[in-house]
């Protein structure tokens, strides 16, 4: 896996849907890959968001409403947006809170397929 690769997603990301302030990857289990951040800390960011992808994952099995897509968190200032990234991975989005979340989704599924086979690469190795 290349991080400058990852980080070039991120960037792109963030330049292409209005309303993202900031992006990190991580592993599911919390590990950071890499974080295209200024305020949050990124580490903290990353365990954070693999908390709550795993909660979501667990909820929908249990509701039985099937593979999780994405949780969304809507805060007095913003949203946080974290998305599976196949089965090894997650992406995090910090976005304000004139974020049009819709078309956030419709952003996000081809960076989302783009940073999977980044990360399958790398394990691939």
């Amino acid at each position: 896996m290349s991080l400058d690769a990852v980080m070039a997603e991120l960037r792109e990301f963030r330049d292409r849907v209005t309303g993202v302030a900031e992006s990190a990857v991580a592993s599911v289990d919390g590990l950071l890959v890499a974080a295209d951040t200024d305020g949050a800390r990124p580490e903290a960011l990353a365990a954070l968001a693999a908390a709550t992808l795993g909660l979501g994952k667990r909820t929908g099995h249990e509701v039985g409403l099937g593979d999780l897509r994405e949780v969304v968190i809507r805060c007095r200032q913003g949203y946080i947006v974290v998305y599976a990234v196949r089965a090894e991975g997650l992406l995090v989005v910090l976005a304000d809170e004139g974020l049009d979340v819709a078309r956030l989704h419709l952003a996000a599924q081809p960076t989302i397929d783009r940073l999977g086979t980044l990360l399958s690469g790398s394990r691939a190795r």
